[in-house]
């Protein structure tokens, strides 16, 4: 599916190598939480260490705002990637600075470099060509395995590959293979799962997808501007009033492509907006006044669990509720549940879903979990995306 030179296309041995991580990893205290940004990009390091590379990684995380903070340093990244590959990593205090240049300068093949945060610097996330010409001063060769910051064009992201050969890592070729291919060639019955709060930032999504999906399942806060559209009392529920006209128009188009489109056919709603507020399961065409939707119900729950059940694709994106408290996280369990035990080619597309699916187990019963929410957005939207444009094409 790529048409990108990946790694494996270029001769690495004795050359400085910069590599685009993605290392926004979850801190607590100065401890990392959750490491599986790290473990996801451990195949394409441990290649470039084993053909002989010598090693720059770069990364952000979180949101410093171009200012040095210690809050914000991947020195615990350096270390736990350490363990992981069972060797040193040096860390370097700055990122295109006197200190960066000197142990990047210092590499002997196959040792490995850490860059402090590249959005100390504000000139990262306005792609400031002088930053990026310094990054990629660096090395000789650029490689970008940060599929979950490749929808943003950054210097780190896309800027350095005006200076050096660019070509992907691992992660960013299985995330464009499999997602792509669900795209072009999907084993059918196709199903989308659209779910989060609101229609406009799934607009894209929704349009592309009446195209290619057999069946599309609507579930989330969105599904309420949708009910407002088919004239129902929808009482205090989250509504983009102005576009109702919109979700007309999209079911419109859903009914003329003979798409199935699923909405909810009852809802658990809270007499106001909090985790221990009082609740209730109702039909969808009688939300009462003063009452929010706030989960899918149970008649929903199996109306979205039979499409899935034999599906042969399924892509997922977005809760069906505010599945982080427990009395509304019913419609995302069976969602991802259903999903599960469908035998399905299936894939998660990052965010809230993903966390989902893993704080629920059902992690390895899944075909593709995407590393990135706002990126497998927009691929599935058909946008391309600024950190994969900017590669260098196959012959």
């Amino acid at each position: 599916m790529l048409n990108k030179k990946t790694v494996e296309d270029i001769c690495v041995k004795g050359k400085r190598v910069l590599v685009r991580c993605d290392f926004n990893v979850p801190l607590a205290d100065g401890a990392i939480t959750d490491d599986k940004r790290i473990r996801e990009s451990l195949k394409t390091i441990s290649y470039l260490k084993n053909q002989g590379a010598k090693v720059i990684l770069c990364s952000h995380l979180g949101r410093p705002k171009g200012e040095f903070n210690p809050k914000y340093s991947l020195a615990p990244v350096a270390v736990r990637l350490g363990e992981l590959l069972g060797c040193t990593v040096t860390m370097a205090a700055d990122v295109v600075g006197e200190d960066a240049q000197a142990k990047a300068a210092a590499l002997k093949d196959g040792e490995l470099l850490l860059l402090e945060n590249v959005r100390y610097h504000a000139q990262e996330e306005k792609n400031d060509p002088d930053f990026a010409k310094a990054l990629a001063s660096l090395a000789e060769i650029y490689v970008n395995d940060a599929f979950g910051t490749s929808h943003r064009a950054h210097a780190s992201t896309a800027g350095v590959a005006d200076y050096l050969p660019a070509v992907c890592g691992y992660l960013i070729q299985k995330e464009i293979d499999i997602m792509g291919k669900a795209l072009s060639d999907p084993k059918r019955p196709f199903v989308a799962i659209l779910g989060g709060a609101k229609v406009s930032d799934k607009i894209g999504v929704i349009t592309n997808l009446l195209e290619k999906v057999d069946t599309l399942v609507i579930g989330g806060g969105m599904a309420y501007t949708f009910l407002r559209a088919m004239g129902y009392p929808i009482g205090t529920s989250i509504c983009e009033e102005d576009k109702v006209d919109l979700a007309k128009q999209l079911m419109a188009t859903a009914k003329e492509k003979g798409v199935k489109f699923l909405i909810p056919q009852d809802n658990r709603i809270g007499d106001r907006y909090a985790p221990d507020c009082n609740f209730q399961t109702i039909n969808s065409d009688n939300i009462p006044d003063g009452w929010m939707g706030l989960d899918i119900g149970p008649k929903t729950e199996a109306l979205f669990a039979d499409a899935i059940r034999g599906a042969g694709t399924v892509v997922w994106n977005g809760p069906m509720g505010v599945s982080e408290w427990e009395n509304f996280a019913s419609g995302t369990i069976a969602v991802a549940k259903a999903v599960a035990e469908s035998g399905a080619v299936s894939i998660i597309g990052g965010g809230d879903s993903a966390a989902a699916v893993e704080k629920l187990g059902f992690a390895d019963k899944m075909t593709h979990i995407s590393t990135g929410g706002g990126a497998s957005l927009e691929f599935l939207e058909g946008i391309e995306l600024p950190g994969i444009a900017a590669l260098n094409d196959k012959n």
